[in-house]
């Protein structure tokens, strides 16, 4: 078993739990495998078993994959594991695409030689009066077997771990419980709407989880920062149950560098202590301060330095005067009206370069309305100042789109067949086999081929009518269809070499000045993470192409996240007419308007999100003592090829 991790002495007035930061999900998730492996190869060699108790939900899915590497190219072993899941929804069949033994089946226990008898699963197929006793011995069958050796976790944004939500006691066993409405909300995306998830869950309680030996709570991306900040930092509570992790004995927070931004390591670090200032932790500081006092940044004085921990930046730098208009020129300079470069302009204080103008753009959209509801203000003015301007949709949307939008579309061919009497009767026909074909489907169940195109050309449509509204031609209006996105499931096939290939070509054949990209990786549902990936890996590619010194890349952020003033380095400044010309492309996208089918947690619709989070940008920039705009769109440019240019 493992040792109690250390929390660093810095750390200790603030994290109450040992936590590890890692650059990415990707490598925490193989950490968090290598210690499940070393234990179970520890235990063979003991004769002993290995008691894992196994979480759901995108968060371990990269520890799975792991795991099932190791057994495939190292010869890992699980027939001596013995598997307890955290949960299951009540009531679901195992058989359901939504239970967590198809997940299990899927991600792990199918690709593993774990013996079946040796699995462990809440049974969603009890009746009501059944559960208690079930539950009951599903704990005495974990004590059975010593209890648990290590516990994965993941954390939810009320703060539950398993389905143990606020109220959540920490002698709580194994229940049924009540699902709270936010975590409905955040399900919602993989049962295809909130109405068809459960309302109920049979989960281990936070008793039966402070048992275990170990316990190892992952969480990845920034929209987990918040409540991962809280069940570190904050006192412990039930009101948010991950906190009584702070009194285990040997529990861990695995998260990515996402994740983290709310530790006060990461937001705050002067606070711990003397730090090495370089210009990032110094304007990252000066806005802090600024914001944290209400004040602008010409108007922080010594005095407000020296009582917030930061007297070290005047010792450093000098006198407030010299840091506060380092800073301010510096974020000044991010502001500019020409996203593409201003000609015959001095560009020596601009983010963008002045030459060549106009500049060849590709704006990569990795669902079709990215785009406009992202940047569709910078979109305008790019092609509004005479860029060549191109757009690249990545996939084509298709799951994100209401089966009555389907149906009246069919409907449309048959009635156009019939009022024009043409004679395609498997065209006049298709209304009535779409509407029997979503009928006769289960919520989440994959659409026929039918469907699943009519819902892509009602997206490819729309994507066409908001660029035809922008101006540009449909010349440049591009649908990749990447293959990794078009499995008809929520959930996606892994980024491969074709989708690679394809991007690559559309770069290839444009040779783009500018490009844009999504780096919105607070997407609920992974595509944007996925799709950045196929870039930045096509770029890698592409790197000695002679053209490429000549290419940059700017990421952009959605209806989801902002980035943080401190790491803005374009911001836009948009007009109220500029505005409304971006609403009214984002009003183009009708299947997504009023209610889209994967809203995410937040129900405003898309062009409130965009208005929003554009305005809040335009009046941070004021706060700070800036210009004030109606609007601000912010970028930050992608730099890992510099080195090679």
């Amino acid at each position: 078993m493992s040792t109690t991790p250390h929390i660093l002495p810095e750390f200790e007035k603030y994290e109450k739990v040992p936590t590890k930061v890692f650059e990415t999900a990707k490598s925490a998730s193989v950490y968090a495998a290598n210690e499940i492996a070393d234990l179970i190869r520890k235990n063979d060699a003991e004769a002993k078993p290995t008691v894992l108790g196994l979480a759901t939900g995108s968060t371990p899915t990269q520890m799975y994959d792991e795991l099932v590497r190791m057994h495939k190219d190292d010869g890992l072993s699980f027939k001596n594991v013995i598997t307890f899941n955290l949960d299951e929804y009540f009531p679901m069949e195992p058989e359901s695409i939504h239970s967590y033994v198809h997940f299990m089946n899927e991600y792990l226990f199918d690709h593993i030689d774990v013996k079946k008898e040796n699995i462990h699963i809440p049974d969603g197929t009890l009746a009501r009066e059944d559960v208690y006793d079930f539950c009951e011995q599903y704990e005495k069958k974990i004590e059975s077997f010593g209890g648990l050796d290590i516990q994965v976790l993941g954390i939810g944004r009320t703060g539950h771990v398993g389905f143990n939500e606020p109220g959540s006691s920490i002698t709580s066993k194994t229940r049924l419980i009540a699902l709270d409405s936010l975590t409905i909300l955040d399900a919602a995306s993989g049962f295809f709407g909130v109405e068809n998830v459960p309302r109920r869950a049979i989960t281990m309680g936070v008793g039966t989880i402070m048992k275990a030996k170990r316990v190892l709570l992952m969480a990845w991306g920034e929209g987990k920062a918040s409540i991962v900040k809280k069940a570190i930092e904050d006192k412990v509570t039930s009101q948010i149950p991950a906190t009584f992790l702070q009194e285990h004995p040997n529990a861990e927070f695995l998260l990515d560098e996402a994740s983290s931004a709310e530790l006060t390591r990461s937001k705050t670090p002067w606070l711990l202590g003397p730090i090495e200032w370089d210009s990032q932790k110094l304007k990252k500081a000066v806005v802090w301060l600024s914001t944290e006092l209400n004040k602008p940044i010409l108007k922080l004085t010594d005095e407000d330095y020296s009582e917030h921990g930061m007297n070290d930046i005047l010792t450093d730098i000098g006198r407030a005067y010299n840091v506060n208009i380092r800073i301010f020129n510096e974020i000044q300079h991010t502001i500019t009206g020409w996203p593409g470069g201003k000609p015959n302009a001095d560009d020596s204080n601009r983010p963008e370069r002045k030459s060549p103008h106009p500049k060849k753009v590709i704006i990569f959209s990795p669902h079709p309305d990215d785009d406009v509801i992202s940047m569709g203000g910078t979109f305008i003015r790019l092609v509004d100042q005479g860029h060549e301007v191109h757009v690249a949709y990545q996939t084509s949307g298709n799951i994100a789109v209401f089966d009555d939008e389907a149906i009246r579309f069919a409907d449309f061919v048959s009635d156009y067949h019939q009022k024009f009497g043409l004679k395609d009767k498997e065209s006049a026909d298709l209304f009535e086999k779409v509407r029997k074909s979503i009928l006769n489907k289960t919520p989440g169940e994959v659409d026929s081929d039918e469907v699943k195109t009519i819902k892509g050309m009602i997206r490819r449509g729309e994507a066409k009518a908001a660029c035809r509204y922008v101006g540009i031609p449909d010349e440049n209006i591009h649908f990749l269809d990447l293959p990794f996105y078009e499995t008809g499931k929520v959930r996606k096939k892994p980024i491969g070499p074709e989708d690679i290939e394809i991007t690559k070509e559309i770069i290839r054949k444009i040779k783009p000045h500018q490009i844009y990209a999504a780096g919105d990786l607070s997407d609920p549902h992974g595509t944007h993470r996925v799709c950045l990936d196929a870039i930045f890996e096509a770029l890698r590619e592409l790197k000695n192409e002679p053209w490429m010194k000549d290419c940059w890349t700017w990421l952009y952020r959605g209806a989801w996240q902002e980035w943080d003033i401190e790491d803005i380095e374009m911001a836009v400044p948009l007009s109220p007419e500029e505005t409304d010309r971006k609403r009214k492309a984002i009003f183009k996208h009708q299947s997504q308007k009023d209610r889209p089918l994967f809203p995410g947690t937040d129900k405003r619709e898309f062009w409130q999100r965009a208005d929003d989070r554009t305005q809040l940008t335009a009046k941070i920039y004021d706060d700070l003592g800036l210009a004030e705009y109606e609007a601000m769109e912010a970028f930050v440019r992608w730099k890992e090829l510099d080195y090679y240019q």
